[in-house]
């Protein structure tokens, strides 16, 4: 026969009602914690998995924040990057042809390999490898070229012959494109598929609007690639020799050209574009202490600077939206520490998370935290429980033994 008496029963019974209740109100708020402190001040339920998977604009509507404008693409993102919060996208997982947006992932990949004071000379067998078609930097067989002119070559010019020359330096065609579908894999990237170092259209190879926002991240946190995206003009040698020539970046948003207002406050990152791809663009703005990082692939609107317009357009709602909007996903925080794994060097971002990408909406430490304090205070409430029977126990000391109160 039990020796424990109804009170005592009665007063643990509710400190674990209470326990339980205080976890359960403490479950949303580990799920809601990485989209904003007032998700649970009567704002629409966030999804905190699968969200970016779904087909369409992935946006939540909350009191004061506009609608993300309508814009043609065929994919987008626009993520804060302070926060790593995405506010809003389209089909962010659509694999599409990259065009030389990849070239951000191809710079992730090599710009920490050589000294930007070393020279190289090209040969002509790294030029004949070259697509018909492709943009040029202007590079000369049997000329030396700094590694610095290179990469201007590559971030200005979009020159697929500044990308073939640093890929002879990097070991070849061929083990580049390998070296940077490894980079894509450590970062995240698993809707990448790497063909052409250079973007060049090639059968099975594409990227995503997420993907695209990875490197842009990752890009960012590197300071030489952070000078060459945002470099708007520079001095490109002739011939090899102290002669130079002025060249001015094709990022028409960056430089304004060709009908394009440069926009206030944007920080690169590159372009691109290719018959099969369309136009794409990663592009960064800063304003005060907020950084936005949209990505555009495919405007199908027609328009001749589309790609620019529609990320002006959504670069615009992402500042006016940014301090209230909740997020539909989140960009996997770069892990420091991270290597290359041809030369043992450090590289920006280093191993992302493993997680699917739209499955990174949640903060762990936010989580833990929560969690622990909710293990706290059921254990308090536990505790007080406890006192509360042995008090009772001491105050009845007459009772029946096994007994219930007479």
């Amino acid at each position: 026969m039990s020796t424990a008496s109804w009170p005592p029963v009665r007063v643990v019974s509710a400190a674990a009602v209470c326990a339980a209740s205080l976890l359960a109100l403490c479950g949303p708020a580990v799920a809601d914690g990485p989209y904003g402190i007032d998700d649970l001040r009567g704002a629409p339920p966030v999804r905190a998995e699968g969200t970016l998977d779904d087909r369409g604009v992935q946006f939540v509507p909350r009191p004061g924040v506009p609608e993300p404008p309508r814009v043609s693409a065929l994919s987008w993102a626009v993520t804060e990057l302070g926060s790593r919060k995405i506010l809003a996208a389209k089909d962010a997982h659509r694999p599409l042809p990259p065009a030389s947006t990849l070239k951000a992932l191809f710079a992730l990949t090599v710009l920490p390999r050589f000294s930007q004071g070393t020279v190289h000379t090209v040969s002509g067998r790294e030029l004949a490898g070259i697509e018909s078609g492709s943009a040029l930097a202007g590079l000369k067989e049997d000329m030396p070229y700094r590694v610095a002119d290179l990469w201007h070559g590559v971030f200005l010019s979009s020159g697929s012959d500044a990308v073939h020359a640093l890929a002879a330096m990097n070991g070849g065609w061929r083990k580049t494109i390998g070296d940077m579908q490894a980079t894509a894999d450590r970062l995240g990237a698993r809707d990448t598929t790497v063909e052409s170092a250079d973007g060049f259209d090639t059968p099975g190879q594409f990227s995503s609007a997420y993907d695209l926002s990875l490197f842009g991240q990752a890009g960012l946190a590197n300071r030489d690639f952070a000078h060459f995206a945002a470099t708007k003009t520079a001095r490109f040698p002739v011939d090899g020799g102290r002669e130079t020539h002025g060249i001015q970046n094709t990022n028409r948003l960056l430089v304004g050209s060709h009908g394009v207002t440069p926009y206030d406050g944007l920080i690169g990152v590159k372009n691109g574009y290719t018959t099969h791809a369309g136009n794409t663009l990663i592009a960064a703005a800063r304003r005060g202490d907020r950084t936005l990082l949209v990505t555009v692939m495919h405007p199908r609107s027609g328009a001749e600077n589309a790609v620019y317009e529609e990320a002006r357009a959504l670069l615009d709602w992402g500042f006016e939206a940014a301090p209230r909007a909740a997020a539909v996903g989140m960009l996997p925080a770069p892990a420091p520490g991270g290597h290359d794994p041809g030369t043992g060097n450090a590289v920006p971002g280093g191993p992302a998370t493993k997680l699917h990408p739209a499955a990174a909406g949640r903060s762990g430490s936010a989580a833990d935290t929560v969690i622990m304090w909710s293990f706290a205070a059921a254990g308090a409430i536990a505790v007080a429980g406890l006192g509360t029977a042995l008090w009772w126990r001491r105050r009845r000391p007459d009772r029946p033994e096994g007994g219930q109160p007479s």
